[in-house]
């Protein structure tokens, strides 16, 4: 570099990256998920990313246990509150991943999902596991929605 010549400064829009996104801690009241120390939600940017949506009513009790139906209502319902304090919703939805103990129940969350999305439909995962963190769930379901 020559004498006086300035080091090349960065865009604005370089900076914005450059910079550690702020992140905002989203919850509800109750927050069922508080006394564990996880966020039900955080908002960064333009992006609400949820933590695994639990068939749990408010208080931590497993709704319809041996009803996958009823959990999966349960959990989705946690879902779209949990996005709606973040500034998004199902309707804004971007990914979903969905966890299941048992892959026989797709048929079930199809219906479900033609009850809560419409176009453009969400990038989803629909994934099997060997268990959930309560042996009573069937089924977890977290997600990433857009924000505005």
């Amino acid at each position: 570099m020559s004498a006086g010549a300035r080091e090349p400064r960065a865009t604005s829009a370089q900076e914005a990256q450059d910079t550690p996104a702020t992140r905002i801690r989203v919850t509800a009241d109750p927050d069922w998920y508080e006394s564990a120390g996880i966020s039900l939600g955080i908002r960064v940017g333009g992006l609400v990313f949820t933590s695994g949506q639990a068939p749990i009513d408010a208080y931590g009790v497993t709704v319809g246990v041996g009803d996958f139906e009823a959990q999966a209502r349960q959990a989705l319902a946690h879902l779209a509150t949990v996005l709606a304090h973040g500034g998004s919703g199902l309707d804004r939805l971007v990914k979903l991943t969905v966890f299941v103990t048992d892959m026989a129940h797709q048929d079930v969350f199809a219906e479900l999902r033609a009850e809560h999305y419409a176009a453009p439909f969400p990038a989803e995962s629909f994934v099997q596991v060997a268990a959930l963190a309560d042996p009573e769930w069937l089924i977890e379901i977290e997600a990433i929605g857009a924000v505005g």
